[in-house]
């Protein structure tokens, strides 16, 4: 038992040294710049903001972000964008944005061959499966990854995340 314990010990520790080791980008655009200069963002983008997370996301970091492509957000039943973004849902809005965000920077290099449930900035986990061709977080497939940012790393998921 104890053995167990210290090997899932010492992995979590392995992979939270990974998400801290990388230094984002010295010069460039943070995380909004990149979505906003990027049209396949546009909803998410219209999100944070709707959200006030703007000023959150723009700071210094560094956050690695899965990012919901506007495919990804067609993908939920109709009419669930629009009541998010609605002022009254803002909190519930906010919770998952934030499902979306882990404090530190993790690349798919890092991220290679790992199996972890890692915290998000609204409390949850999500579960990182590196171990195949691709990285997958729980059920969205990362599609696009290592977006640099000043304060962090992008990577393009297929499908929204939902706490």
């Amino acid at each position: 038992m104890n053995r167990r314990f210290a090997l899932k010990a010492t992995a979590l520790a392995a992979v939270a040294a990974l998400v801290t080791a990388c230094a984002p980008a010295d010069d460039g655009d943070d995380i909004v710049d990149i979505a906003a200069s990027n049209e396949d963002f546009s909803t998410l983008v219209a999100a944070v903001t709707a959200a006030g997370l703007v000023e959150t996301l723009k700071g210094d970091g560094p956050f690695t972000v899965f990012a919901p492509t506007n495919d990804a957000f067609a993908k939920l039943p109709a009419g669930t964008v629009e009541s998010l973004l609605e002022p009254e849902n803002r909190d519930q809005l906010v919770s998952i944005l934030t499902y979306h965000v882990v404090p530190g920077v993790a690349k798919s290099g890092d991220l290679a061959g790992a199996f972890v449930d890692v915290t998000t900035a609204q409390g949850g986990t999500v579960r990182v499966d590196g171990r195949h061709s691709g990285v997958t977080v729980n059920d969205a497939t990362v599609t696009a990854a290592d977006i640099e940012a000043t304060n962090g790393v992008i990577h393009v998921i297929d499908t929204v995340l939902l706490p």
